[in-house]
């Protein structure tokens, strides 16, 4: 799963303005910026942008200028792949290390949607074989982190000379933690980074890529990031 919420979009005015100084064309602009999260393109600024955008990212660095904010709940194996972009980016995630222990551990904290129910590959099992199953699985990793979590509050409790195994209940915790577990971040990024993106990503196995490229989709004056090849 991913979630996307609180998305800002700004710099649209400075992004126009930059575009036109290299031919001082500043007169044939004929955007309105009415708040700093309303604006309104005219046709003149959308041709030339799109025609720089499809120059590639030599010609449209104005891209770079239109900046996002946004925050993303996504699975830690989501994560991964994301922070290959670190050039344009800037994010401030929420910690494993310092508050993994924070809450009980619960289905809804972890992407488990494709996970089998059953033997792992659909196969006729008995009740003894029921175990197997990855959904099962799950649950009794769930049950061990908890069981870890518990231990680590009831070791830090009786004061200083249970540290050492408080330590060792809380590695156990992080060692133990599955790449499915859901991360916050508060991100930001720009038109630039997600024209890189897009077509990289928006036919890839995950979900959660795709997803995140419909999310660019329905961004404002998405075309400019897409070259208009939205379905």
């Amino acid at each position: 799963m991913i979630k996307i919420e609180n998305v800002e979009v700004v710099g649209w005015e400075a992004a126009i303005r930059g575009m036109r100084n290299p031919m001082n064309s500043w007169k044939k602009s004929d955007s309105e910026f009415i708040t700093s999260y309303e604006n309104l393109i005219g046709d003149n600024d959308h041709d030339l942008m799109m025609r720089l955008a499809n120059g590639g990212p030599v010609h449209a660095k104005y891209r770079r200028m239109i900046v996002v904010y946004l925050d993303i709940t996504a699975p830690l194996y989501w994560w991964k792949e994301f922070d290959t972009y670190k050039v344009g980016t800037v994010a401030n995630s929420c910690s494993t290390m310092h508050k993994i222990a924070e809450k009980e551990f619960e289905w809804s904290d972890f992407s488990t949607e494709h996970l089998f129910n059953f033997g792992m590959w659909g196969e006729p099992f008995t009740d003894a074989d029921a175990v197997y199953a990855p959904a099962k699985t799950m649950k009794c990793v769930i049950s061990a982190l908890n069981g870890a979590r518990n231990r680590y509050f009831d070791y830090k409790s009786r004061g200083k000379e249970w540290e050492p195994l408080a330590k060792q209940a809380w590695w156990q915790m992080i060692q133990l933690l599955p790449s499915s577990y859901n991360q916050k971040r508060t991100v930001m990024l720009n038109y630039e980074v997600l024209a890189g993106i897009y077509p990289m990503r928006k036919n890839h196995k995950l979900d959660e890529w795709h997803q995140f490229c419909e999310w660019i989709e329905d961004l404002p004056y998405s075309e400019i990031i897409t070259g208009g090849d939205v379905e």
